[in-house]
């Protein structure tokens, strides 16, 4: 058939037609907000790369939970970032009973039991010298002798009360590691999120900003993902599920869209993409300069994520775009 018989407007006409033919639909459902504890009482600071984006002490951070879950929001992911003094080339407050990551999932967990707490397992926000893990004495990041202390951390934070763990340091092994220190714990029952397929990518410079994390010298190129490959990341996806793997995730979100849509097609599993902190503070600059319509393109850009395959993305627009879907 062609024109005039096929008409496609037909069914564009109206919104209510455009709603009942709609293919991809968001919802608040689908979203996890990224939060940055730091030590303190009654304490926030603005990011400055990242506007409406704050660090808070914890007795903020439930407040904010307690907003987030009224608007429906089902979960949050949690960054520690502790003072300068804190950290060391062991990244020791990274496993600390005591710090601020567990004290913040135990207090969300008390205030609003319903929320799903994530914790994010990495070195970086802890170590004196930014990286990933420990360091050899050349400062390469030691793999193996990494994985010890990542699944240190992730026992930490499961048994403070987090719903799951979300290693993103790129060490190889590390969700073996991590899966089988939960199950000696006594934990099988937290699920692992893996950061599986993140890249070394420009995208993350206001998060470092955020997370106090960049690194003292060199990059992080040696563990994190090439980003000319797609491939590459197909493996290392497998090779976490094998490990043990429960969610897998893509990050960037936006620059990767077409690897979100391969690890959808080829595995099949609840798939996460993260929309970062680069993605967050360009569309926020280019809003401000009036060259935008910050509330559309949001929207258009995480129907986009969700279109390329993803089950739940982490976007630092969550509380907008929950408020958003409310009004319609």
């Amino acid at each position: 058939m062609s024109f005039p018989i096929e008409r496609p407007r037909r069914l564009r006409r109206t919104e209510t037609w455009r709603r009942m033919v709609r293919e991809t639909t968001l919802a608040v459902d689908d979203l996890i907000v990224p939060l940055f504890v730091v030590p303190g009482r009654e304490t926030q600071h603005a990011v400055g790369s990242m506007p409406g984006v704050f660090q808070m002490s914890v007795d903020r951070i439930v407040r904010e939970c307690e907003e987030l879950h009224g608007l429906g929001i089902p979960a949050v992911i949690l960054f520690g970032v502790p003072s300068d003094e804190a950290k060391n080339p062991q990244g020791t407050e990274a496993y600390n009973p005591d710090g601020l990551v567990p004290q913040a999932v135990r207090a969300i967990k008390a205030a609003v039991p319903d929320l799903l707490v994530w914790a994010d397992v990495c070195m970086c926000e802890y170590t004196s010298h930014g990286h990933c893990g420990l360091l050899t004495d050349s400062g390469e990041v030691d793999n193996d002798a990494t994985l010890e202390l990542l699944a240190r951390a992730a026992v930490v934070y499961a048994r403070a009360g987090a719903d799951a763990v979300a290693p993103s340091d790129m060490m190889d092994g590390r969700v073996e590691a991590i899966r089988d220190a939960l199950d000696e714990a006594g934990l099988p029952h937290v699920p692992i999120v893996s950061y599986a397929a993140k890249y070394a990518s420009a995208f993350y410079g206001p998060f470092r900003e955020a997370a106090h994390s960049a690194p003292a010298f060199g990059d992080r190129k040696a563990y994190q993902m090439d980003p000319a490959n797609a491939l590459e990341a197909l493996r290392e996806v497998e090779l976490d599920l094998q490990e043990g793997a429960d969610i897998v995730m893509v990050k960037p979100a936006g620059p990767y869209l077409d690897v979100i849509r391969r690890v959808k097609d080829t595995f099949g599993v609840p798939t996460a993409a993260y929309q970062v902190s680069g993605e967050y503070a360009l569309i926020k600059a280019a809003a401000r300069q009036g060259w935008v319509d910050e509330r559309r393109i949001v929207m258009e850009s995480l129907l986009g994520i969700k279109r390329a395959g993803a089950d739940m993305i982490l976007t630092y627009f969550g509380k907008d775009v929950a408020r958003w879907l409310r009004e319609g």
